[in-house]
């Protein structure tokens, strides 16, 4: 059931925001990577620098200031999962502070839409006005949510594998370099190897595609989460 109470310091939830009409807001793979850039960004409070030096900055330079506004406590919500759709998002978020869901899914929704406004010459709200959520009660639920959310493109026949599609974290849950740039905190949640999230999503598939066919009979439509 999706909730609007007050969101609770130090709980996880599944965050979803639709756009106005279903409007397609992400029509380039451009258009995904700057969402994705904005959503490891606007998880802090006070950055020392703007988004536009943040989007040209190298990976190493990123990790370098995101540990720097880490030590000052300023961090609005842990990322754990997230999934861009053509015309949503599916954010897992692990609230820090109060309020920090509420003002980084602000920020981040208000700051897409002004990109977006201004390179495709529109005008006016991009985004519903109230973003939904539902708080996630268990650990174990919270491994099978980040797995409802990488399959989303797969269930909406987007691709047939979670991995080509880039607009995910799902590549960070499979990646076998450590040294490769994650912007996901999970560790702290649950404990999964790379190959053991493989196979737990791979082997689910087909059965989330079976699942998307009936969802109107799992959920009042203006309630839904997928």
């Amino acid at each position: 059931m999706v909730r609007t109470q007050k969101l609770i310091t130090g709980q996880v939830y599944h965050v979803f925001s639709r756009t106005i009409a279903k409007y397609v807001v992400f029509h380039n793979d451009y258009d995904y990577i700057r969402m994705a850039k904005m959503i490891e960004y606007y998880q802090y409070r006070d950055r020392p620098i703007s988004f536009s030096k943040f989007d040209r900055m190298t990976s190493e330079q990123i990790k370098e200031t995101n540990t720097v506004v880490s030590q000052s406590d300023q961090k609005l919500v842990q990322i754990i999962a997230y999934c861009s759709m053509p015309t949503h998002i599916h954010l897992v978020l692990k609230q820090t502070v109060d309020n920090g869901i509420s003002d980084f899914v602000r920020r981040l929704l208000n700051s897409y839409a002004r990109y977006f406004n201004t390179k495709y010459d529109r005008k006016g709200p991009l985004w519903e006005a109230r973003f939904k959520n539902v708080r996630v009660e268990t650990d174990d639920q919270l491994l099978h949510l980040t797995r409802y959310v990488h399959l989303n493109p797969v269930t909406a026949y987007l691709t047939n594998d979670p991995a080509d599609w880039r607009a995910s974290s799902y590549k960070e849950y499979v990646s076998l370099d450590k040294k490769a740039k994650r912007m996901c905190e999970y560790g702290d949640l649950f404990e999964i190897r790379p190959a053991q999230y493989l196979s737990f999503v791979q082997d689910r598939v087909f059965y989330q595609r079976d699942l998307a066919k009936i969802k109107h009979l799992l959920f009042d439509e203006d309630e839904s989460i997928a």
